[in-house]
Parts: structure tokens; sequence; C-alpha cells
């Protein structure tokens, strides 16, 4: 399997070359700053399968938060292209945006609704969560 994708701008390249661990909206306050309001659409591959074929992240991390997430973004336009979280270890959360063809993937779960806004859409057939769900 290999799935690819960039940056708006074309700068910033990506290739995943394994299956998607997982796929579901972020309603959380952090997700609705990165996205301009919205949720924030993921899809999650195993960190190894990720690999940047063409530019440099750059990154981000709030340094007042004790397990922040690392924000992966291109420098020249902005488009955010993924994360790195301490809630996901070994794994790069990828916007779903940002893949050449979006279409083929949709959210199989809802999570930190208790955060969503009243302009958010939750499909009526996946799992919403008030947090996380449940591991496994």
């Amino acid at each position: 399997m290999m799935v690819t994708g960039g940056c708006y701008c074309g700068e910033i390249r990506f290739e995943v070359t394994g299956p998607q661990e997982a796929a579901f909206q972020c309603h959380c306050r952090e997700c609705q700053y990165i996205t301009g309001g919205n949720a924030n659409i993921v899809v999650v591959f195993a960190e190894t399968d990720f690999r940047y074929t063409k530019g440099v992240a750059t990154t981000f991390a709030r340094s007042d938060l004790e397990t922040p997430v690392t924000r992966h973004f291109c420098s020249s336009c902005g488009t955010a292209i993924g994360s790195r979280s301490p809630s996901r270890p070994n794994s790069m959360i990828v916007k779903v945006g940002t893949l050449d063809y979006p279409e083929d993937y949709q959210a199989k779960a809802a999570i930190f609704t208790c955060d969503k806004q009243p302009y958010h859409h939750i499909p009526s057939d996946i799992p919403a969560f008030d947090k996380r769900p449940p591991k496994k």
C-alpha cells in the first residue's frame, strides 16, 4: 500500500508504505486552533511507514504543556501536515486534507466531543466519544 501527499505549495511531499492504524475526527480545543475552528480529520499510520520525500517539515510543540503534541507543517505555505502525539507513540497522525486522494479515507470515530462546537458535524454512522475511546 502506498499513500502520498503534501502541502498546498508543493514544497513538502510525503509517502506512507503501510496500512492505516486509525482514522477519526478530533473535536478537542487544541485541534480547533490548528484547523481554524473545525474538527481535525486524520488518519494514523505507523511512524516507521511514514517518510518525507521532498522538503523538511517545520515542527512546533508547546513548551508549557507536560506532554505536548509535536505539530508538523510547511514553513512556506503554513499547511499543517500532521502530528506526533504522546498518546499515540510510534505513530504519525496525518491530516486527511494533505493526502493526494483524501476521498479514500473516512473517519471511523469522533473523539473529544466534549469540546464539539455547534457547527461541527459527526456522521450518524460512527461512534462518538466524550474523550478518547477505552483501550482494547
